[in-house]
C-alpha cells in the first residue's frame, strides 16, 4: 500500500525553500552548524516550557489555540526548528543510539504538536511579497499573522497527516512516519505497507535504530485522546523515562479478567502485534512486565497455564484531538 503524499516541511519557508537548502548546503567556512545533541537539548527545553504553559499536568491534554498564538511557540520554538536544517548529517551519524533515539522521539512529539497547530489550529494569512527575507539569511522574517480556522476534532480528519508532516533534518525530509517507522523501529514497514519507508539506499536509512524498542510506542504522541503522555527524553533518563511511558500506558489501557481468561488491550498491541513478539504469549509476557505487581501475577498464573486458552479484546482508538 502507497503511504506517499505531498510533503509539508514545516521548518523551511515555502517561499525560501529552496534557496534556504542551496545556502545550507553551501555554508562559508565561519559558519558553524548547530550540534545535534545540543540542538536537541535547546529542543527539550523549549518543549518543557510549552509544556509547563500549554499542556495539562499528565501530559494528555493540549491547549493548541493558545500555543498558537504565544511567542514561545512563534519566535523561540519555531526559529530552534529550523536550524534542524543546518546540523550536520555527520554528526547525526556520530550519535549513539540512546542520543539518537532520545533526539528523535522529542523530535517526533514536537513535530506532532507544531503539525497539529500549524494545519488544525492556524493558518498564514497572505503576506506582503516584501517581506520575504533575501536570499542565504540564516533567519527568515517572523511569522505572518496566524488566523483561525474551524477546529477540527479529530487528528484523522487531517488528510495523510503522519506521512505529509515533516521536518528537514541535515537536508534530508522526514515526516512523521519517516520518523517513527523508518528510524525509531528500525526501518519496519508500516502496518499498512509492506515496503519499510527506506530503501537500500536512503541515506537516512543509517540513522534508523539498530533493534525496535517497543517502549517507543508509548513514547510517541500522536494528537489523539489515546494516545500516550507526552514527555521529554535525553540520553540520560532514556531508558528510565520508556520503562515509566510503558508501565504508566499498561497501567491505564491493560485490563485483566482472570474467570473469563480475558485480556484487553490497547489497539497499539494489534497494529504494532510483532513489535512485542511472535505469538500471543510472547505480547502477553512483554506486557506483564509492565504491569502493576497484583495484575503481572494474575497475567503470569494465566499464561502458566498453556492448556487453556487466552483470550485477546483490543478496546476501540479514541482518536479525538488531545485538546483542552
Amino acid at each position: 500500500m502507497s503511504r506517499k503524499a505531498e510533503q509539508n516541511v514545516l521548518n523551511v519557508d515555502d517561499a525560501n525553500r529552496g534557496a534556504e537548502s542551496r545556502s545550507e548546503r553551501s555554508r562559508g567556512p565561519g559558519t558553524i552548524p548547530p550540534p545535534p545533541v545540543e540542538l536537541s537539548l535547546a529542543l527539550q527545553r523549549a518543549m518543557l516550557g510549552l509544556k509547563g504553559q500549554f499542556m495539562s499536568a499528565d501530559g494528555r491534554g493540549v491547549d493548541y489555540k493558545a500555543m498558537a498564538a504565544s511567542p514561545a511557540f512563534l519566535d523561540e520554538y519555531r526559529s530552534l526548528a529550523r536550524r534542524l536544517v543546518a546540523c550536520e548529517l555527520e554528526s547525526l551519524r556520530g550519535m549513539s543510539e540512546g542520543q539518537r533515539m532520545a533526539f528523535f522521539i522529542n523530535i517526533y512529539n514536537a513535530l506532532t504538536i507544531h503539525g497539529l497547530i500549524e494545519l488544525a489550529f492556524s493558518s498564514p494569512a497572505s503576506s506582503n511579497s516584501n517581506d520575504t527575507s533575501p536570499q542565504g539569511l540564516p533567519h527568515p522574517p517572523p511569522p505572518p499573522t496566524l488566523v483561525t480556522l474551524p477546529e477540527p476534532s479529530s487528528v484523522l480528519e487531517l488528510k495523510q497527516f503522519w506521512c505529509s508532516t515533516c521536518y528537514n533534518i541535515s537536508g534530508l525530509v522526514f515526516s512523521l512516519d519517516c520518523i517513527e517507522h523508518g528510524v525509531l523501529r528500525g526501518n519496519r514497514p508500516h502496518p499498512s505497507a509492506s515496503d519499510p519507508p527506506f530503501g537500500p539506499n536512503d541515506p537516512r536509512r543509517e540513522l534508523s535504530m539498530k533493534k525496535c524498542d517497543p517502549r517507543i510506542h508509548f513514547a510517541l504522541v500522536c494528537g489523539a485522546k489515546s494516545c500516550p503522555a507526552i514527555q521529554v527524553y535525553s540520553e540520560k533518563n532514556l531508558d528510565s523515562a520508556l520503562t515509566a511511558a510503558a508501565k504508566s500506558f499498561c497501567e491505564q489501557e491493560v485490563e485483566l479478567d482472570t474467570e473469563k481468561r480475558k485480556v484487553t488491550l490497547s489497539k497499539i498491541f494489534q497494529w504494532y502485534f510483532r513489535d512485542f513478539g511472535e505469538s500471543k504469549r510472547e505480547l502477553l509476557r512483554w506486557v506483564s512486565n509492565y504491569l502493576p505487581l497484583h495484575s503481572r501475577e494474575s497475567l503470569v498464573q494465566m499464561l502458566e497455564d498453556e492448556s487453556k486458552e487466552i483470550h485477546l479484546c483490543y478496546r476501540d482508538y479514541n482518536w479525538l484531538l488531545n485538546k483542552v
